[in-house]
């Protein structure tokens, strides 16, 4: 019972002082809260339809024509301006009066003729990725439905029109998106945003506390009290603020957030919440080691703040796993957000179970011991240097 007591004031102490710092609350309670709301309302738009495009066509023939008027008639793109030459484009898209040049070359009908490989270029401005991706979209596939048909009529004429289709399309396919209908950015991208999130809070949150503490405590991290005489109970007492805190934060990330802006939601709660518990022991054990390294309340924002977006790429979620170096890939496994993001769009995406993301699961709790042993052995050191700290002033 003693132990218990110890861990719960701990808790209290720590709770308190949290409180107490508006800069630390901002972190774990107000950042949780809004950002994914930001977030996902920024990219709440699956898709954008009518996108502004300039065209220059420098070949200026029925094909070229012909080509432009598919790419206008696209739900996508609407072109609202033909130019004469890339200077005058370029400056359209550097007033934001158009998001994309489409350039059609002089030899665009000539080399089709001569049965040789032509090629059209696409400009996008890529301050946002939809305007990239529905200019490029149907410009691509109003190139390969022209492909089909200038192959159709280099075949030797058929007497009927079945058979011109399927010179056209030997093979029909039905393309079915999986677990992303809309394949729009929001349901790609916030799910695993959500979790690097809590990782990166965590990671504000606890190291503005310890840079509080260091500076108010020559140095330390713990106050001098009978509480904090052993880094189990420390740790454990610690964890328990955040824990419990963004336990509650998870909740509402992964029920309220995905419901106001209908991203794909197919897990099962429990095998959520299952999953959950280990990513936050995690990331807050985690939290607690590289808190060592924090002197001051603003070195935390300058340690990890920036390394959101690569940790971002080296997950394999936003950049294919099977491209990252090798070196990358196992340097990825120190963060638990690597394996956090990775089981929480399999779960919440693709409905899977936690026999299905065993190694995303197992890891977690793997470096959930190895974390706490290492908070444990840093708080260590720190007892023993608060005490030689004590011993020495007695002394004088």
């Amino acid at each position: 019972m003693k132990v218990v007591y110890n861990i719960l004031h701990v808790w209290y102490e720590e709770l308190v002082e949290v409180f107490k710092d508006r800069g630390i609350l901002i972190f774990i309670i107000f950042v949780p809260i809004f950002y994914p709301l930001l977030y996902s309302y920024v990219y709440t738009n699956e898709v954008v339809r009518e996108v502004p495009t300039a065209v220059v066509d420098e070949s200026d023939t029925g094909l070229s024509r012909e080509f432009l008027r598919k790419v206008d008639s696209s739900p996508d793109v609407k072109i609202i301006a033909y130019c004469s030459d890339m200077e005058e484009a370029r400056d359209m898209v550097r007033k934001q009066e158009v998001y994309g040049v489409i350039r059609i070359p002089c030899t665009f009908s000539e080399d089709i003729s001569r049965g040789d490989q032509t090629s059209i270029g696409v400009y996008c401005d890529m301050s946002s990725m939809l305007y990239y991706k529905a200019i490029l979209l149907t410009t691509t596939n109003v190139s390969l439905a022209m492909n089909r048909d200038i192959k159709v009529e280099r075949y030797i004429p058929s007497t009927t029109n079945h058979q011109d289709e399927v010179d056209k399309m030997p093979i029909d396919f039905a393309y079915i998106p999986l677990f992303n209908p809309q394949s729009g950015f929001a349901s790609f991208l916030i799910p695993p945003v959500l979790m690097l999130i809590i990782q990166q809070t965590l990671l504000l949150g606890i190291g503005m506390a310890t840079g509080r503490f260091r500076e108010r405590n020559m140095g330390c991290v713990i106050p001098f009290s009978k509480y904090y005489k052993n880094p189990i109970i420390i740790v454990i007492g610690k964890m328990l603020v955040f824990f419990l805190l963004y336990l509650v934060l998870s909740v509402y990330m992964f029920t309220y957030v995905n419901k106001a802006f209908a991203l794909p939601h197919i897990g099962q709660y429990v095998t959520l919440m299952a999953f959950i518990v280990p990513f936050l022991l995690s990331c807050i054990f985690f939290a607690m080691v590289l808190s060592a390294f924090v002197y001051r309340r603003e070195d935390c924002i300058m340690l990890f703040v920036f390394i959101s977006v690569p940790l971002l790429f080296l997950s394999g979620v936003s950049w294919p796993g099977s491209a990252i170096p090798t070196f990358w890939k196992y340097f990825s496994y120190i963060f638990p957000s690597t394996f956090g993001m990775n089981g929480y769009v399999r779960i919440n995406s693709m409905g899977s179970t936690l026999h299905d993301v065993a190694f995303e699961y197992h890891s977690l709790w793997i470096q959930t011991g190895l974390y706490f042993l290492l908070a444990c052995l840093l708080y260590q050191i720190q007892i023993k240097k608060l005490l030689k700290r004590f011993s020495s002033i007695s002394s004088n």
